[in-house]
């Protein structure tokens, strides 16, 4: 086969879809969509079923929980008032969420809760947006008391309770002391949440309110949203989590009577959407385009460069570096891969088939999307199957190392 005329080549592609197609006949991955685009041009492949003992097939618009993928698309709502000036990067977050003001900072961070000496200065908005304001998963103290607290007062992922509305989460997280100083040390996750919060309350709006009016919508991106409405439940797989000494498929959530099935108290802005490949090849490309989609501006191009540039000092750099490091043998290398911007990676070094700039990220119920503006590419590669064991991360990897081996 010759090469094609989309930017990449027709035997490229013909062997990215024999490498996911290999994913699906193990038997680990149930079902799978990916999409690829270079020079205006997509490819789309949906593979196996959306069950793991077979059913209806895997088709372009079937829906995913995206989880962390979130991250990125939330996001844009943070950024859309900064653009405006209601939101400034260094004021003080304290007028709109007062639980997170007169912050206690843990003395040692693997220290006892009630061993804290005041913080040294208030939590800025640059703080939430870098996920530098002191608290979030730390893979380096997953056994320390301040991890087992947050954890019992403010997760709500699939596996634990649903969180409740926002300002009692607010509340309950206004009850912890500060692991880190404000803007010594990046950390996983929370901020995302707490950056949907703040959004909230400055508009007046619910987060999915103020999303949909400002940047769903303008896109086109009518299958995302914070929960699956009864019309579209049949196009939602169930979310898997395969035993990790077995192998054997355990249902983490159903389609039908699920969680994603009724509207959240909470709209988690760190992993709480759920889209298709086509809404979020539409968010991204948006990015790839300096935020313009067509005629119409999204996001001004400093936001987007803010967004998908690194945002971390060298200190908090190597602090991420060794979080993921630890777990890269887990997660076939998901993660490690550099720097941090607002709410996704940006590639900081060379270390595998991507180059430096690839911004994007990954979700844990087995979900990856980045772009890159030296290939002017964007890859998403949606599974139902989450990272309870290795195989989604796997089958992430290999997209990702067939898809830069087709470039034309």
């Amino acid at each position: 086969m010759g090469p094609g005329n989309s930017g990449f080549s027709d035997a490229g592609l013909g062997r990215l879809r024999e490498v996911l197609a290999q994913h699906i006949e193990s038997k680990k991955i149930p079902g799978l969509v990916a999409l690829v685009s270079r020079g205006g041009s997509t490819h789309i492949e949906a593979i196996g079923t959306m069950r793991h003992d077979g059913g209806a097939p895997m088709r372009r618009d079937t829906i995913f929980r995206m989880a962390s993928m979130s991250k990125p698309v939330t996001m844009a709502a943070a950024m859309i008032l900064l653009d405006e000036c209601r939101l400034r990067l260094d004021d003080t977050v304290d007028q709109w969420l007062p639980e997170l003001a007169d912050r206690q900072v843990l003395k040692r961070p693997d220290g006892p809760l009630d061993d804290t000496v005041p913080a040294h200065r208030p939590i800025t908005v640059r703080d939430l947006l870098t996920s530098t304001f002191g608290l979030g998963v730390d893979f380096e103290s997953m056994a320390s008391p301040i991890r087992a607290a947050t954890f019992e007062r403010l997760d709500h992922s699939v596996a634990s309770a649903p969180a409740p509305d926002p300002d009692e989460w607010m509340r309950r997280l206004g009850e912890l002391p500060l692991q880190y100083q404000p803007g010594v040390r990046w950390q996983y996750d929370l901020s995302n949440e707490v950056v949907g919060v703040l959004v909230s309350r400055v508009t007046g709006q619910s987060l999915e309110t103020f999303l949909r009016t400002r940047v769903l919508d303008p896109l086109g991106m009518k299958d995302t949203a914070f929960h699956v409405p009864a019309d579209k439940i049949d196009r939602l797989p169930p979310l898997y989590g395969p035993d990790p000494q077995t192998g054997e498929f355990t249902v983490w959530d159903e389609a039908a009577g699920g969680r994603s099935s009724v509207p959240p108290a909470f709209q988690g802005a760190g992993g709480g959407l759920v889209s298709t490949a086509d809404d979020y090849h539409a968010y991204f490309q948006m990015l790839l385009s300096h935020g313009m989609h067509g005629s119409e501006r999204i996001l001004s191009r400093a936001a987007v460069e803010l967004m998908t540039t690194n945002r971390l000092s060298p200190e908090q750099l190597a602090a991420r570096d060794a979080m993921f490091s630890n777990v890269a043998h887990l997660s076939s290398g998901q993660g490690a891969n550099g720097g941090w911007g607002f709410g996704m990676s940006v590639r900081t070094s060379r270390s595998d088939y991507a180059p430096i700039g690839q911004f994007g990220w990954f979700g844990g119920t087995g979900t990856t999307t980045y772009a890159d503006r030296t290939n002017q590419l964007t890859g998403v590669l949606l599974t139902q199957v989450g990272l309870s064991t290795p195989d989604s991360p796997r089958a992430m990897n290999d997209f990702w190392t067939t898809l830069y081996q087709a470039i034309d």
